[in-house]
């Protein structure tokens, strides 16, 4: 892939937005110290405008340094949160690519669901990973409308972190049975703010592109934003 000053300055500048969305907590994630932040409600998009290989690098530089910066230990917890949004931007750059087939990406929720169930805890709670984590691979399918595509990149994300926690803390049924309603309310804002930042800032970027003051908007890893796509 070809490394472009243009490729530098949009990754430098996605960097920057996401280091200080990082920065504004949203919710704790139960059974842990560790929080949501704002940049849950847009990482993925970065995929829309970087690709996969820039946007995953984008994400996960952003998260290693604000741990370096904030000099937060290197948890269980913390380890395992670096990782869910990855796939989220890499389910929403390459569900949005016409050079790319996004259907290897519907291995990951899969995946997920079958390490859950394997756990004993998962055992006895199946229909949560079956209710959550199988909307990435029928949101494939309507893969063309935003929210939709938001909505399976978040739950992939989910699925990622949620098969690494069951393992890593066993938590009990009952709190699985309890995030039901808190994850239902939870992914839709998470899908919400995704979508809604891509239209944003793509808006943003075409104006400030339009009067000269950034480059002309391309999405030089995949190909041009897809400003037709049903929201």
């Amino acid at each position: 892939m070809k490394i472009t000053r243009k490729n530098l300055f949009f990754l430098a500048l996605f960097s920057a937005v996401g280091f200080i969305a990082l920065q504004i907590p949203f919710n704790k994630i139960m059974g842990s110290n560790v929080s949501f932040t704002l940049f849950d409600f847009f990482g993925a998009m970065a995929g829309g405008f970087l690709g996969p290989v820039f946007g995953v690098l984008s994400v996960l530089g952003v998260e290693v340094a604000n741990m370096f910066i904030k000099g937060t230990p290197w948890t269980t917890g913390s380890i395992i949160r670096l990782f869910p949004t990855l796939f989220a931007v890499l389910y929403f750059a390459l569900m949005g690519s016409k050079k790319y087939s996004g259907k290897w990406m519907l291995i990951v929720p899969v995946f997920c669901i079958i390490a859950f169930i394997a756990h004993p805890v998962g055992r006895q709670v199946p229909y949560y990973a079956l209710m959550f984590w199988l909307i990435p691979v029928f949101a494939y399918f309507k893969k063309d409308n935003l929210f939709i595509k938001s909505l399976g990149a978040t739950f992939t994300a989910h699925a990622v972190g949620g098969a690494a926690w069951i393992w890593a803390f066993n938590l009990p049924v009952s709190v699985w049975n309890g995030l039901i309603p808190v994850v239902i309310a939870e992914r839709l804002l998470f899908a919400t703010g995704i979508a809604a930042s891509f239209v944003v800032i793509k808006h943003i970027l075409s104006f400030l592109a339009a009067k000269k003051i950034l480059p002309s908007l391309e999405r030089y890893a995949l190909s041009k934003p897809e400003v037709s796509q049903k929201v």
